[in-house]
């Protein structure tokens, strides 16, 4: 039997199902925690990851009784922590009726929290588990439909608890993505995309965390001009001098039909972060002038928000 220790002495009369919120009995920067639990398979992992693109503490298969500790850290008068998101599942072993103590605390300590409980048929959840092939935690050595059975007989008391029931059965993860966005994240446009181009020099090596890359090699190059070689792509003189032969101009408006045709498919698939990389020799001249110019373009893009960064730009190249 799990020993259940309160965070904090609980305040008489305090009654989560009352609807009215708790009075706060600590001062913190803590804003909202959603504690995430439900079936194993139904896309706790996929939820876990909406939060954390949106700017959440994220973090995974937490025992019931760490999430009192964690919650400890996040009153603490030095944490700056304001939103967070744990997932809290049959993993964690003796688990359920720790977890609803851990939720009374929480009620108790008048916090803004939330329990999201995902679930999904069982034969959906049978078929996600043959996808992968792994096992179900409740039956390591069984049918994962028997597992499926046990984890329904514990949950039950746990779901009755839930703020937000989310049924996942025939849904896509960016359809859960979007779901959570709508229950939980008023403030965020589901399909909001952070976008950033990079420019970089394959002579320094490949970029290792790109979605997309352009090699712009077959571009004049800047280096060869004396008088251009020491300046970047942040130039007006070097992208004038890259667009002399008119190829830039040509590249631009085949470049720019792609990606105001990609942009808004991955946004719509719920893709959270897209990295294009420009690649030329060095990575100063011609792929900062390609990726300071995409940058522009798209940054009145409604949905989208557009960072640029140039990995090579302070690497200069050796004097003639």
């Amino acid at each position: 039997m799990a020993v259940i220790r309160p965070l904090r002495p609980r305040r008489p009369g305090a009654d989560r199902r009352s609807g009215k919120a708790a009075r706060a009995l600590v001062e913190t920067h803590l804003e909202d925690l959603v504690v995430i639990t439900g079936f194993s398979g139904a896309g706790k992992s996929t939820a876990l990851n909406a939060f954390e693109d949106a700017g959440y503490f994220c973090v995974d298969n937490l025992p019931p009784e760490m999430i009192r500790s964690l919650v400890e850290l996040f009153v603490h008068k030095g944490s700056k922590v304001e939103r967070a998101a744990v997932v809290s599942d049959v993993r964690g072993g003796v688990y359920f009726e720790a977890l609803r103590a851990v939720v009374d605390d929480l009620d108790a300590l008048g916090l803004n929290h939330q329990l999201l409980f995902l679930e999904a048929a069982e034969q959906a959840l049978v078929n996600r588990y043959k996808e992968t092939r792994r096992r179900h935690p409740m039956a390591p050595e069984g049918s994962v439909a028997a597992g499926v059975a046990s984890e329904r007989a514990v949950l039950a008391p746990l779901r009755s608890r839930a703020d937000v029931v989310i049924d996942t059965t025939g849904m896509s993860a960016a359809a859960l993505r979007a779901k959570i966005a709508v229950e939980f994240l008023p403030s965020k446009t589901p399909g909001h995309l952070a976008l950033t181009f990079m420019s970089f020099g394959f002579k320094h090596g490949p970029p290792r965390e790109e979605d997309l890359a352009f090699d712009v090699r077959f571009l004049a190059n800047p280096h060869y001009e004396s008088e251009l070689r020491e300046l970047t792509g942040r130039d007006a003189a070097v992208v004038e001098f890259i667009a002399h032969d008119g190829r830039l101009e040509e590249f631009y408006e085949r470049l720019h039909a792609l990606l105001d045709f990609l942009l808004p498919q991955y946004a719509a698939e719920g893709k959270a972060h897209l990295v294009i990389a420009i690649g030329c020799t060095g990575g100063r001249h011609r792929s900062v002038a390609i990726a300071e110019h995409l940058a522009e373009r798209y940054s009145d893009h409604d949905g989208i928000d557009v960072a640029v960064a140039h990995r090579d730009i302070d690497k200069h190249p050796p004097r003639a």
